[in-house]
């Protein structure tokens, strides 16, 4: 099922009796109207949701901002399959109607794509879940260039799902924001000749770092409100790459970990392993090290052992760099909006 619209043929359309097309009808008639403040949720991803208020004026930046970067002019033809009731489902509404897109809204799922015929779009916002479903599964795989230009976000995108998308001929972009900045502000692109390695600031965003190397983002979609951010990046010129978060920094044995540096090698030893298991690096009270480094993997592995794993990690990252000790749990804790939970993940497992 899916609703059409555009703020050519908005004014002329009833209210959809489905309630999920019910609401994005509501915001784009508030927006149509002349609204100049709404209220959002957060993810949770980093504490718990909580609503913002935003005003017309940082949504319409933030629109406008992404129009240009990536080229996304009047006659767009957009999906929306994002849940419009976080920030990049509603910033599509907001695209649609400012750049003069059509939108074809249908509801969030899963493999937003695996029950829809669809026509050919030149963009498309998805979470990384949703491009490997859609990749896994052959009915929807011949259908990913179908949907344009594609903007992942919402979570990290996996060595694996990053080696697949090497290999799409549609063009795949990350996108680095929050809700406090009204969607992204910068974004890198994942395939292709133009491929990087760094995020690229969108332009308006005023940028720099604090004494620890954290990131601080300022502009017309913060309100020129300073954003002052727990992310460690290392900024060239317009661009910056991501080191980790300032909160997943341990100290073990009087050796600084960066978790998600960790993260990111040990990922690239599973991909070699053929392990398609979820997991993230932790840390438990210890009395030897002060913060013992560790492993949280969901499900089982069943063609390694736990001293297995071990061994192989040894052999590509350093001692301090190799977990302690090893545990798994059958699924992870997650938000509303589906981000890994580690905290309670954890305080569930002990």
């Amino acid at each position: 099922m899916k609703w059409v619209t555009s703020n050519i043929v908005f004014d002329r359309q009833n209210k959809p009796g489905h309630a999920y097309f019910g609401r994005a009808y509501d915001f784009i008639k508030a927006w149509n109207d002349g609204q100049e403040a709404f209220v959002l949720q957060t993810s949770g991803s980093t504490g718990l949701p909580k609503p913002i208020t935003v005003t017309r004026k940082q949504l319409t930046a933030s629109a406008r901002m992404t129009g240009r970067a990536l080229n996304l002019n009047a006659g767009t033809r957009a999906l929306v399959c994002l849940n419009i009731s976080y920030i990049a489902g509603l910033m599509m509404l907001v695209r649609g109607m400012e750049l003069g897109w059509e939108l074809t809204i249908i509801e969030p799922a899963a493999n937003p794509i695996l029950n829809e015929e669809l026509a050919d779009f030149d963009f498309v916002a998805l979470v990384p879940m949703q491009l490997a479903e859609i990749l896994d599964n052959p009915l929807t795989t011949s259908k990913i260039e179908k949907l344009g230009k594609v903007l992942l976000g919402g979570a990290a995108v996996s060595i694996s799902l990053q080696k697949r998308i090497e290999h799409l001929e549609v063009p795949v972009f990350q996108s680095y924001g929050m809700t406090e900045t009204v969607s992204h502000i910068a974004l890198k692109q994942l395939n292709g000749p133009h491929a990087s390695a760094g995020y690229t600031f969108l332009p308006d965003i005023e940028y720099g770092t604090d004494e620890r190397g954290c990131l601080f983002i300022s502009g017309v979609v913060t309100n020129h409100a300073l954003i002052q951010t727990n992310d460690i990046v290392a900024i060239s010129g317009n661009q910056f790459e991501w080191i980790g978060r300032a909160d997943n920094i341990i100290n073990s044995g009087g050796v600084k970990i960066f978790l998600d540096q960790v993260d990111i090698r040990i990922a690239e030893v599973f991909y070699d392993l053929g392990v398609p298991n979820a997991f993230f690096s932790w840390h438990q009270t210890d009395e030897k090290w002060g913060q013992k480094l560790i492993l949280v993997i969901e499900g089982e592995v069943s063609a390694f052992t736990q001293e297995q794993l071990t061994n192989e990690i040894r052999k590509q990252l350093s001692a301090y760099e190799t977990p302690k000790g090893i545990y798994f749990v059958e699924r992870f804790s997650k938000t509303p909006t589906d981000k890994v939970d580690k905290r309670l993940t954890i305080q569930q497992l002990f």
